[in-house]
């Protein structure tokens, strides 16, 4: 069981850091850029309140996966994973934004990323860290 712990708190420290590099990308060229072109119809912000709130909370992913990895704060890393779960689940599911031809199942194999991430998190939550061996 250890070794599938391990192996899921691994790929959520690679999905998650794969997704908030992307949305740092993405929201800080649209913030260079002007900051009104970004569109994203599954999130209920739209404008440069959007821009700013993918900026910010991708910024705040990062640090949260960073903190995780040294073994501090680790509930802020499970937070996070659960706040992407949470705003995909609403985005995606339960709001009135239609999935073009294709995109479906695109969507479904990112929440399925996700959630398997999310596991990752709980995972690493209660992890041992050896506190000798961190510094």
């Amino acid at each position: 069981m250890g070794v599938v712990k391990t192996l899921l708190r691994f790929f959520s420290y690679l999905f998650h850091s794969i997704l908030a590099l992307f949305l740092v990308a993405v929201s800080g060229l649209t913030l260079v850029s002007g900051g009104q072109n970004l569109h994203l119809g599954m999130l209920p912000w739209t404008g440069s309140t959007l821009t700013m709130v993918v900026f910010f909370g991708s910024i705040f992913g990062l640090l949260t996966l960073l903190l995780a990895i040294r073994g501090r704060f680790r509930a802020l890393f499970f937070l996070w994973s659960l706040g992407v779960v949470v705003l995909m689940a609403k985005g995606y599911i339960f709001s009135g934004y239609h999935l073009g031809p294709g995109e479906a199942r695109i969507a479904g194999y990112l929440m399925l990323a996700a959630f398997v991430a999310l596991l990752g998190a709980w995972f690493q939550m209660w992890r041992k860290v050896d506190r000798a061996a961190r510094y």
